[in-house]
Parts: C-alpha cells; structure tokens; sequence
C-alpha cells in the first residue's frame, strides 16, 4: 500500500508543468533588495514581475528587463533571479517578467506582455530608483525574440497591446539577444522541435499559417528607429539555427542600427560552463556601454519655428529642462545664475529672466527697437542688440541708455541678421543681403571683411575664435566656414560634402576642442560635429526652426 502511495505521488508530480513548479528562491545579499510577485498588468491574466536592485543609490539608476525563454509555452521568470542578483551587483534595477504562453495565448499576446513590462517600470521608475532613458533588455530562446520585439518596434501602435500605462514609451535603449529565432519562415527543418512549437504560437504551421510567421519574425520589424542589438549564439545549435542571429544583425546594419553578433564556437542552446561565462561577460560589457550615463551637457536653443520659445536642452539627450515663450524670437544667451538673455520677436524685445522665469530686464519696444534679431550680455555688464529692421548694432547699459552705436542702409530692411562681440572689443555682423560679414572697431570703422564666395550664400552667423579665425554660418549650400585674416577658408563642414548636406546653417556654438554645435535651420535639426566635422550627436525635430544655439558654461 505505502508502495502504491508512492508511486502516485511521484506520478502527479511528473504530470505537474515545468513552468508551475516553484523554484527555491534565491540568497539575496545584505546590499540589495529583492521585491517579488509585483503585478504589472492584468489581461484577464494576472502578470507578475520580480525586482533586484541595489539597496542604496545616490541616483537612479539604469534598468534592465529579462525575459525568460521556453519555446513561448513554459519556463519562468524566477529562472532569471540568478543573473538578476549579477546584474544588481553591478548596478542595475532588474526585473523578470512573467508572459502568457501558448496555445492558450499566441502571437502578439506575449509582446504586448513585455512591452507593458517596460511600460510599467517607466511609470514607477521614481519608487525604484530607475532612470526612464536608461532602459536595456535582454532574454534567452523565446524571450530573445521577444526582447527584440521590444527594441525593433518602439511606437508601433498595434504591437503595444491594450496594456496599462499606454500614455509612457516601451522605447529601451538597447538590446542582448541569446539565440533568438528571428525569422520563423525558415526554422522548420533547422529546429529539432519547430514543427511543436510554432503551431502552438502561431496557430499552424507554416503551410496554413504563413502571414502568422512572417508578422512573428522579428526580422520583418527591422526599421533605423530599432535600438542596438547584440546577439550571442553558438555555431550548434540545435533548436535556434545559429545563421537566425546572423541575419538579424545583418538586417539591422542594412537599416543603420548598430548590431554585433558574437559567436560562441561549439555552443549549443542553452550556454553553460565557460560558454555561459564568456556570454555574461559579453552581455555586461554591453550594457555597460550602452546604459552608462553620457556626460550630458546643457544648450539654450531659440526655437525661431512653430513653435516660438527658448528651450534648454540635456545634450545629448535631447530632455527638455525648460521652456519660455519668445514669440519666434532668434537669439538667446546663458548668463551665470540660470538666468538667460533672449530676443522677443513680435514683442520687438530683448529680455531677461531668472532661473525662475521671472524678467529682470528689458529692453524693447518703449526704447525704440523695432526688430532685434541678436542680443549679447557684455562682459561690461552692457548689452549688445542687433536691429534688423533700423540697421544699427546698439551697446546699452542696464538703465537703457545709449553709449555705442554702429548704423548703416547696408543693414537696414532686415539686410542684417547676427551681431557678436568680440573679445577684443570689435564687432561681427553679418550682412545677409550682400553675403558678407564686417568687423567694427569702437569708432565705427570697418576693420576687416568676409564676403563669401558664390551667390546667395546668406551668411548668418560669425563667432570669433582663440586663434584668430573665424567661424561664419551660411547657406546655399549650408555650410559652417572657418576662415583666417586673408579670408581663406581653412575649414569647411557641410557645403558641398555629401556626407554632411546641411540645409541653412544658421546658429554655430565653437567648442574648446575643435568641434561645435550647428543649428540646421532648415533641416529641421541640431548638431554636435568633431573638428573633422563628424557629426557626434544629432537631434532632428520637424516642428522647429532652431536660429540659433548656445552652450552653457
């Protein structure tokens, strides 16, 4: 009888599924903090994740989503608690999620699971410790195809689900791939149990259910707005053909997505022993990259488009810190203390604001202005103010009054546009009329000229630099210029170089090592170039018209 008893016992447990069974909870170390069984959403299933992360931070911190594997009809999310504990260790919030499997749930049933994962840590990213813009993912087998769904398809509508929290982005920042299948067209006949499990995901097989496998594969989804992508796969794999991986990368490349793929010769599915180890270190070493806070620097754009405003930008992030309306103003300037120096546009002022947006001086209007285009703090504490429309570049003290003035009909009727002065104490305008930039000493003497060659060319900016040259910015082509005493161009980015078609450079920022800040006025786009004049960071946005763009210090 005891005999019986046993081996009933032992039979329903071998009828029990793999995926229900608990797995012994891990030792957590006294240094992080283990919050499991955390509901994320709740599509009529109940979805759970687990979160690692470190027990103190002094900032948030980046995230990274691990989504388990398990020919999307098993495994669990706690068989990822071991590599959340790892990735913890070394600075990660992580979380593994749980998904509705198959047959009971097919494609897109579990993207829209994952996706809302991310959603889901986005919106609680303050109660983690979790920076939003620092997101990665990875997972293994199904949940590498999954994981790619998640960095191929950022603001795709019908592959975010009905899930919660619809109004934050499933956008991560990049991606680690273990042998994801990415092209399920192709598996049957590679793949020792393809024929099993792809039906039960798709709906049939591939004779009957073609348009399901095609929608399924990842590599279908590949775009340029796809975020990196690493793959690691062995060369025998007998489940995921290893050629999946290197299709993927391929196709990414194609569309100018960053991807690598790292081999693993002799690596079946599944890594283990030394062949886990080197993919660990492979995965650590990108994420590293990848999700490492950029030093991020601080710009003042003058939106001169739709728009109208100030804007002060994270670079190169792009985060927008802060907005004031300019009315389509062109110019603006960082002063210390937060505050900022900036022209009005229909206002017909320049003003300044504190760090609280509160104006502290103006000049405008009232005092005779009629269409300011450039303002200048002074080291003097004075205030430089170029007037398009009366054609004088004016200096004026704090109670407005009047002790420098350069006028000339060569400027007048919006013949000028930017006005800058020098370290030296003279004065840079460019004339856009007449293609040219002047230098104006105190006495109202013209003491050197730039005309730019060719027709049209529309110069827009000049900004003397420490050598002695100086930068102008034009158009027709766009082109920034750097050109010596003589006039000869010593540099030249954009202009006829097809690697860099700039539309109207218009505002240009020098940086102390050569590179600069362009404004792309017509390009609809900022730049950060190198003193090759590669472009190091790029923002497009086709709603604004930037004139011009300033640093902080």
């Amino acid at each position: 009888m005891l005999e019986s008893m046993r081996l009933l016992t032992l039979l329903l447990a071998a009828l029990i599924p793999a995926a229900a069974q608990q797995v012994a909870p891990p030792a957590i170390p006294a240094d992080l903090i283990w919050e499991p069984d955390l509901e994320y959403s709740n599509p009529a299933t109940r979805l759970a994740l687990d979160i690692v992360r470190p027990r103190a931070a002094s900032s948030p911190l980046p995230a990274i989503v691990l989504i388990h594997g398990g020919g999307f009809r098993a495994g669990n999310r706690e068989s990822y608690l071991p590599l959340c504990l790892k990735l913890a260790q070394r600075g990660y919030v992580t979380a593994t999620v749980t998904y509705r499997l198959s047959p009971g749930h097919q494609f897109p049933a579990p993207v829209y699971d994952v996706k809302a994962a991310v959603r889901w840590l986005r919106a609680n990213a303050g109660r983690f410790g979790i920076d939003p813009d620092r997101i990665g993912v990875t997972g293994g087998s199904a949940g590498g195809t999954l994981a790619l769904f998640v960095g191929l398809t950022p603001g795709v509508a019908e592959l975010e689900g009905p899930g919660p929290h619809l109004e934050q982005s499933s956008r991560v920042s990049c991606v680690v791939n273990y042998y994801g299948a990415t092209d399920f067209t192709k598996s049957y006949g590679k793949s020792v149990d393809a024929a099993d499990v792809l039906p039960l995901f798709l709906g049939g097989d591939l004779e009957h259910a073609r348009k399901a496998h095609l929608r399924a594969s990842p590599l279908y989804w590949v775009s340029p707005n796809a975020a990196p992508v690493l793959s690691i796969h062995g060369t025998v794999d007998r489940y995921v053909a290893h050629e999946q991986s290197v299709w993927i990368t391929e196709r990414l490349r194609a569309a100018g997505v960053e991807a690598e793929l790292e081999t693993i010769d002799g690596a079946d599915h599944g890594f283990k022993g030394a062949d886990q180890e080197r993919a660990e270190k492979l995965m650590f070493a990108y994420f590293d990259k990848h999700l490492a806070r950029a030093k991020q620097r601080r710009l003042l754009v003058a939106d001169h488009g739709l728009n109208g405003e100030v804007l002060e930008l994270e670079w190169p992030s792009g985060k927008v810190l802060r907005r004031i309306p300019n009315m389509h103003g062109h110019d603006v300037q960082p002063l210390p203390d937060g505050h900022i120096l900036y022209t009005i546009g229909a206002a017909r002022r320049v003003a300044e604001v504190d760090r609280d947006g509160k104006e502290v001086w103006t000049y405008g209007a009232a005092e005779g202005l009629e269409h300011p285009l450039a303002a200048q703090r002074l080291a003097n504490g004075n205030t430089l103010i170029g007037d398009a429309k009366l054609g004088r570049v004016i200096e004026v003290d704090r109670a407005g009054g009047i002790v420098w003035k350069y006028e000339s009909a060569d400027l007048a009727n919006m013949r000028m546009r930017n006005s800058h002065r020098t370290d030296s104490g003279t004065t840079l305008i460019a004339i856009e009329a007449a293609g040219k930039i002047i230098e104006v000493n105190k006495a109202g003497e013209i003491v050197w000229s730039y005309q730019a060659p060719g027709e049209k060319r529309v110069p827009y900016q000049a900004r003397r630099l420490a050598n002695g040259n100086t930068l102008v910015s034009m158009a027709n082509p766009g082109e920034v210029v750097e050109v010596d005493r003589a006039g000869n161009i010593v540099r030249s980015i954009g202009g006829a170089n097809m690697a860099l078609r700039l539309g109207w450079a218009s505002g240009v920022a020098p940086l102390p090592d050569g590179g600069m800040f362009i404004s792309d006025y017509t390009g609809k786009r900022l730049l950060e170039v190198d003193a090759a004049g590669r472009v190091v960071h790029e923002l497009r946005d086709p709603m604004r018209g930037i004139a011009t763009v300033a640093l902080e210090p």
